[in-house]
């Protein structure tokens, strides 16, 4: 049988305009930060790109009194059609840059080209452009007469998609008036610091955003300040539950979008070679690592044999590799940390009985790698069904009713998203009445846009970003 080649069709890694150094931004002006710089690396090589400057607690004290000045002073009684122009302009520009911000994400994250430049880049461009929109309209939002803005917000990322989960804690915060204080993860800081300076282009008065790049200690600082009004992170549910403990009793806000162990129900009558395609999609984008993952695959148990041979046939044809070249499916896991972590899941499920197969694909040579991996004979006991692996991982595990199907899809300590595959729109419609998810796709997944609120339930947080609903968390009625 004839098999495709692809020759390499690398992006040019100098469109990132990577500098030696990057520092913190504090007050309108990128500073030098009083923390220990760190080093980031490119994770398909393992290379330092950059050092960065961090924040000590006292920039965390200089940021957080920066943005209360200019919420009370500046931000905050601007008019909205005077806030939303300047969003415009933070739009416009990430758009126009959005060649460069993909190149640079790929670099820092180690997720293929083809994701940063089609979706990461554009859809954050997308949130912006949004909630620009909203800034003049939030009496009309139904969140009360007279809506006004929280204060100052301080924003937590995680590493998987470090440009997008930015502009999804700045946008709605800034169209409602509040400022922010940034705190990226620490092994993505680049596009967080581009963000800043593209801010600073606009023309965003000082104070209003603030990025602080750092470890852990520098998130806990931010998150435990007393001058904060409002805490947003996105990140483990472990850290989660830490900052919720702290916050209790605080009377400051909280929003938490955490983990998750998404079930993918494929029923006999899904159109298979599309449901296929949405099952590798969900648990194969970004390697993995993405909160609300396909990460359970629940077959029928009367289409399991074929639908299984087919994906795995498809998975088969996924490449791994330079995640510059635009042939790239599968890029780099991005930390050594997560790679480990990915391992010693996988071998659990070894260990524990289920089969694994593993796509014979080619790993590079050096850089952070992990082959598309499918386990079998999954039971719900078992640590690769019950654990967010947070990788390119997935386990199968079969049903014969859309009770059972249900069952096993709840079966679990979380609740972000799930998925249905079927042609009957009522059983798709009974199906997603009873998931315990925030988020619930149909004969789709991984479908974001801006209009549409996401979140989860139970152990992966509570509430929403994106949508008229989103901007809930940022006003006080």
């Amino acid at each position: 049988m004839a098999t495709w080649e692809y020759s390499p069709a690398p992006e040019s890694a100098a469109l990132a305009q990577l500098r030696p150094s990057y520092r913190p931004f504090v007050d309108g002006a990128f500073v030098d930060g009083g923390g220990e710089p760190l080093k980031t690396v490119n994770p398909a090589t393992e290379e330092v790109l950059a050092e960065v400057g961090t924040a000590s607690a006292q920039d965390v004290d200089t940021a957080v009194a920066a943005a209360r000045r200019a919420q009370e002073t500046t931000w905050g009684p601007m008019r909205g059609a005077e806030r939303a122009k300047y969003l415009f302009r933070i739009a416009r520009i990430v758009a126009e840059r959005s060649r460069e911000l993909a190149v640079l994400e790929t670099l820092d994250n180690g997720k293929p080209i083809r994701e940063s430049r089609d979706i990461d880049v554009p859809t954050a461009s997308a949130h912006l452009f949004h909630h620009a929109g909203w800034a003049d309209k939030l009496g009309y939002a139904g969140l009360g007469p007279d809506p006004r803005p929280v204060g100052v917000v301080g924003a937590v990322i995680p590493w998987n998609f470090p440009l997008l989960m930015a502009t999804w804690k700045i946008a709605p915060a800034l169209a409602c008036g509040n400022t922010v204080v940034l705190k990226p993860a620490e092994t993505t800081p680049l596009t967080a610091l581009v963000l800043a300076e593209i801010a600073a282009e606009a023309g965003l008065p000082a104070g209003v955003l603030n990025v602080l790049p750092g470890a852990g200690d520098v998130g806990a600082a931010l998150v435990g300040h007393e001058g904060l009004d409002k805490v947003a992170f996105t990140g483990s549910t472990d850290v989660g539950k830490q900052i919720q403990q702290r916050l209790a009793g605080t009377g400051r806000r909280l929003t938490l979008e955490l983990g998750g162990k998404a079930a993918n129900i494929v029923y006999d009558d899904a159109p298979i070679d599309q449901a296929v395609e949405g099952v590798v999609d969900g648990i194969f984008f970004n390697q993995g690592h993405v909160c609300c993952a396909g990460s359970r695959l629940l077959v029928q148990e009367s289409i399991a044999e074929e639908f299984s041979e087919l994906l795995l046939r498809r998975i088969e044809t996924l490449r791994v590799g330079d995640p510059l070249d635009k042939n790239t499916d599968v890029g780099a896991i991005n930390s050594r940390a997560q790679l480990d972590r990915i391992v010693d899941l996988a071998a659990a499920g070894d260990a524990e009985g289920a089969q694994r197969w593993t796509s014979s694909c080619p790993l590079p040579e050096r850089g952070l790698f992990f082959p598309p991996t499918v386990f079998s004979g999954v039971e719900q006991t078992m640590r690769v069904a019950r654990e967010e692996i947070f990788g390119p991982v997935l386990s199968v595990l079969t049903f014969r009713t859309p009770e059972e199907a249900v069952a096993k899809a709840n079966n679990t300590p979380y609740g972000l998203s799930a998925g249905i595959w079927t042609e009957k729109g009522a059983k798709a419609m009974w199906t997603a009445q009873r998931l315990r998810a925030g988020v619930v796709w149909t004969n789709t997944f991984n479908r974001f846009d801006p209009t549409s609120p996401f979140g989860g339930y139970r152990e992966s947080g509570f509430g929403r970003e994106g949508g008229r609903i989103g901007l809930e968390a940022y006003l006080d009625a």
